[in-house]
């Protein structure tokens, strides 16, 4: 697949994965594993909800 995941984009969805973690783990709830999400999107850099969309936050350079 295409990286179309940019970096300020990858570092917002970590904090947020983090955030989402962090209060799920506080509140005991499991919607804290709603953090796998942003958190993976990050780390494969490449979000499936922007290929339908035709969206991409990175560079060109990173695309190919």
């Amino acid at each position: 697949m295409k990286q179309n995941v940019g970096n300020i984009d990858k570092i917002l969805r970590i904090v947020i994965g983090l955030a989402i973690a962090g209060w799920g783990f506080y509140a005991q709830s499991l919607w804290g594993l709603v953090a796998i999400i942003p958190l993976g999107t990050a780390m494969v850099g490449t979000c499936a909800l922007y290929l339908p969309l035709g969206l991409s936050t990175c560079d060109t350079k990173a695309q190919e």
